[in-house]
């Protein structure tokens, strides 16, 4: 019961990150969960490093979109530098 609450956290979460910053990024409901679980790994990591949270104690819902944001922000800026400006080029 626990791994299909924190799917169904997660899903919130990664919407919200998205809500947050817009923009065209591929994925559909898969990508947006990983990005609410992995968001609220990221918020924990920081959290327990800053001393906000105590090994083991949850993380906070807003402290996951933040962290689903800052997840966001990194996943754009490494695409944004390999795709080499996007799109196919037709070479005629």
């Amino acid at each position: 019961m626990y791994l299909l609450w924190m799917i169904v956290v997660g899903l919130i979460v990664g919407a919200l990150g998205k809500l947050i910053m817009p923009g065209h990024d591929p994925g559909g409901v898969i990508v947006t969960i990983l990005l609410g679980i992995g968001g609220s790994l990221v918020a924990g990591l920081i959290g327990r490093a800053v001393g906000w949270y105590r090994e083991g104690e949850p993380v906070g819902f807003i402290a996951s979109v933040v962290g689903a944001v800052i997840i966001l922000a990194i996943y754009r800026v490494i695409i944004g530098r390999t795709a080499g400006g996007g799109g196919l080029r037709r070479v005629a």
